[in-house]
């Protein structure tokens, strides 16, 4: 096992490290979660490194110093400036620039972009000809979470590698590993929680995010026995972020649809709601239930947008629909 390097991601290490020439830009594209970014710096590492090996950088030579102390020269790493905001022309101009200098270390000079969606269109226009024809010996890593968003010019610049997604099994002994201390049923609903992907569920956990989740079902189950205002639970519900919140009731309204449609009880989604999903899908009306997907789709959008919304007035309106999805049908 090479260190630094995720186990699904080893076969994929060799390709990379074993290329008699390396392509001057690489497309490393997959969800979100399996380890693209700790790949990619591995890979800056290597290519920086003055004394490579097959396994990776040596840590030992004067490149691989000025790269741990966040002072090397010739490298270049390009992040929206605030989460979740756009990668701006100026800075993919600064990228241009430093990618038209001589390597100072008389190696490689090597650029790390993340995630190349979020670059706007004229930040994307402006990197094309950096990837086109790149100056020197310089090698450009672009992550992608969403390769769909990017223009057709950006991608057929780059080599375009998928990263692989570890297996059920792998994500669970990888997981088991750094949270020995949560039990195999804690460390199941995590994964799920994050599509599978461990190093989202990692995060995850470190938000505690299942503390949050059990008091999101307890209050939705206490909303739909009226044992709880909707008031109430926007205001208990303060700390919790949006994106969370959204994401949890788009897939409840979903698992609810697929089971009114196909009753099907392989498809209930996590333990802890299955009752709800159960219930809702008998006593809520298909309209309504369409008409609180569509909702509840645009207010995510918004809130992925950084909108600038009432949040408690936001969560009472979504409270006050779900309460009100049992009715006639």
């Amino acid at each position: 096992m090479v260190e630094g390097i995720l186990p699904w991601q080893a076969s994929l290490w060799q390709r990379l490290a074993g290329r008699s020439q390396q392509a001057h830009a690489y497309l490393l594209h997959g969800p979100g979660g399996i380890g693209k970014r700790a790949l990619a710096e591995h890979f800056m590492k290597f290519l920086l490194c003055q004394q490579p090996s097959a396994t990776g950088a040596c840590g030992q030579c004067k490149a691989c110093l000025l790269l741990a102390a966040g002072t090397h020269p010739d490298c270049c790493l390009i992040e929206p400036e605030e989460a979740d905001k756009a990668i701006r022309v100026d800075q993919v101009r600064q990228l241009v620039g430093f990618v038209s200098q001589t390597a100072q270390l008389g190696g490689r000079k090597v650029v790390l972009l993340e995630p190349a969606e979020s670059m706007n269109l004229n930040a994307a226009n402006a990197l094309l000809k950096s990837l086109e024809e790149p100056a020197g010996n310089t090698v450009l890593l672009l992550i992608s979470h969403q390769p769909s968003r990017l223009l057709p010019t950006i991608k057929s610049r780059c080599v375009q590698q998928a990263c692989p997604l570890p297996g059920r099994d792998m994500s669970v002994a990888w997981l088991a590993e750094r949270l020995p201390e949560l039990s195999a049923e804690q460390r199941e609903e995590l994964l799920l929680l994050a599509g599978n992907s461990p190093l989202a569920a990692l995060s995850l956990h470190g938000q505690g995010v299942l503390e949050i989740r059990a008091q999101i079902v307890d209050g939705v189950k206490k909303l739909l026995k009226q044992q709880q205002s909707p008031s109430q639970l926007a205001e208990a519900w303060n700390p919790v972020p949006l994106v969370l919140l959204f994401d949890w009731f788009c897939e409840w309204t979903h698992l609810i649809l697929r089971y009114r449609m196909t009753g099907d009880e392989a498809g209930l989604g996590l333990a802890d709601m299955q009752k709800v999903v159960q219930y809702l899908a008998q006593k809520s009306a298909p309209t309504r239930l369409l008409e609180m997907q569509d909702w509840l789709l645009a207010q995510r959008q918004k809130v992925l947008g950084k909108a600038n919304l009432n949040r408690v007035l936001l969560l009472e309106a979504l409270l006050v629909q779900w309460a009100s999805l049992p009715g006639p049908s």
